[in-house]
């Protein structure tokens, strides 16, 4: 039997300053005067995006609404080579139940950029946005250790595991944090369950190759 929970009243997700929040689903109040306004924010000039606009059925499209733009974006952007529950067909939107929980998955996520290059330190800006995610989700907690694996080539199977509960009825997957002992996180595979999505505060995190990360709020 599969096991179900709501998310709290509000979840966070942070996302890096350097991609600046473009509304173009904001100004727009029906799904036929998307595709200019997509072609003339450029959204739709990586072939990838193109392809996950065309994946998404248009009745999980957000629009006319505060920041209906951040959560498109999390479906139609993203790693080329998808992320722990979702491969490279479609993203998802992610969130974390506290703060410090998104801190610590988008730290991992920089140190192994760093991993990859010759930096010892990198240092990122982020915005938080905090947001209700409706629905009943899959809970996976306390389970599966090979969906929790913290090594990415393990992401495969979890991916897997990810499209059959997209292609069901449920809202997405609620998991343990990896990264952060006691974390919660959470991804939701439909934008319309994404809801009242506010910009919350700025944070400049410093990652350094090895030892402790350092993480302020912005003024």
């Amino acid at each position: 039997m599969t096991r179900l929970a709501t998310a709290p009243e509000r979840t966070h997700r942070l996302i890096p300053s350097r991609f600046p929040p473009i509304n173009a689903f904001e100004a727009v109040t029906q799904p036929a005067d998307l595709a200019p306004v997509l072609e003339l924010e450029g959204w739709t000039n990586d072939r990838l995006v193109a392809a996950r606009v065309k994946r998404l059925s248009q009745a999980e499209w957000v629009y006319g609404r505060p920041n209906a733009s951040v959560v498109m974006a999390s479906f139609l952007h993203g790693a080329p080579q998808g992320t722990r529950f979702a491969d490279a067909a479609l993203g998802a939107w992610y969130a974390a139940n506290q703060i410090e929980t998104a801190v610590v998955e988008v730290a991992n996520g920089i140190r192994r950029e760093i991993a990859e290059s010759a930096l010892q330190q990198k240092t990122e800006e982020l915005r938080e946005y905090t947001a209700a995610l409706t629905g009943d989700f899959v809970d996976i907690r306390g389970a599966y250790p090979e969906l929790h694996d913290p090594d990415p080539a393990s992401y495969p199977t979890a991916q897997s595991f990810g499209r059959t509960v997209r292609a069901g009825p449920h809202a997405g997957i609620v998991y343990d944090s990896v990264r952060h002992a006691g974390g919660t996180n959470w991804v939701a595979y439909r934008p319309t369950r994404v809801l009242d999505v506010l910009q919350g505060r700025h944070y400049r995190l410093v990652v350094p190759e090895r030892g402790q990360v350092h993480c302020g709020e912005m003024r």
